[in-house]
């Protein structure tokens, strides 16, 4: 079985059964905080794939965790925020994607490490910029995350980036991420798909890893209690910046 899953996969099975693993870890986080799924997957699976091929593999599975979560999301969600976000990212992905299929591999997995950890550090420095309580900021933040999804597939990072400069809770600051990672699902199928990114081997890939991503969403859905919920983000996004540092100097060396 695993030996045709990996054909179907074009990975060998040491491979698929890493990125199942991968994906796993990347749902528990995501169910738990709400976004970093595209991010770990990034951070840990460039190791074994290009960043080009790993963007349309996370849109399965941002679209399975997505469906599973939205219920909750829609409900706690500031919606005017997320949609606003989401009409900037339509603009800003196909600019990613443009720049990442520009650049050589190698130049492609620096640029995506460089850009989670500088993310990351941010946010755990807890960095808040006046501006992006500003409308231009909305859009201009939706913008930003649409290049970073086509670039490195985290654009969810910046989101969550921009949800901070409003400290808003935690319970709406998931909410929101969750409205708006299924809203850019949506939307950047279109976009994978017109740039030739998704094709009938991403498809594979991301549909075999999906049920490992469900199990994990479900999982960390189950730890997202109120006793739980001060430490989530810092915890997210302390783990991103050890594996993409990790990342990062394996592709340097």
């Amino acid at each position: 079985m695993i030996e045709t899953l990996s054909t179907w996969a074009d990975v060998t099975p040491t491979e698929l059964g890493l990125l199942a693993l991968i994906a796993f870890a990347a749902g528990l986080i995501r169910g738990f905080s709400g976004f970093a799924l595209s991010a770990m997957m990034l951070a840990a699976a460039v190791l074994i794939l290009p960043p080009i091929a790993i963007i349309p593999i996370c849109w399965w599975l941002e679209m399975t965790a997505s469906l599973m979560m939205m219920r909750g999301g829609w409900k706690d969600a500031d919606r005017g925020v997320s949609l606003g976000l989401i009409g900037g990212s339509v603009i800003g992905m196909p600019l990613g994607i443009s720049l990442t299929m520009a650049v050589s591999i190698e130049a492609s997995k620096i640029i995506a490490l460089v850009l989670l950890m500088t993310l990351a550090v941010m946010q755990l420095a807890r960095i808040r910029l006046a501006f992006l309580a500003t409308k231009p900021g909305l859009y201009g933040s939706g913008v930003t995350a649409g290049i970073a999804t086509g670039l490195a597939g985290v654009g969810g990072m910046v989101v969550a980036l921009y949800v901070l400069a409003r400290d808003a809770p935690a319970r709406q600051i998931r909410g929101s991420l969750v409205l708006f990672l299924f809203g850019t699902s949506v939307t950047s199928m279109l976009t994978l798909l017109y740039f030739g990114i998704m094709d009938s081997t991403a498809t594979a890939r991301g549909l075999i890893l999906a049920p490992a991503v469900a199990l994990g969403v479900l999982l960390g859905q189950r730890l997202f209690t109120p006793k739980l919920e001060p430490y989530y983000k810092p915890f997210c996004l302390t783990l991103l910046l050890a594996l993409a540092g990790l990342s990062l100097i394996r592709t340097v060396l």
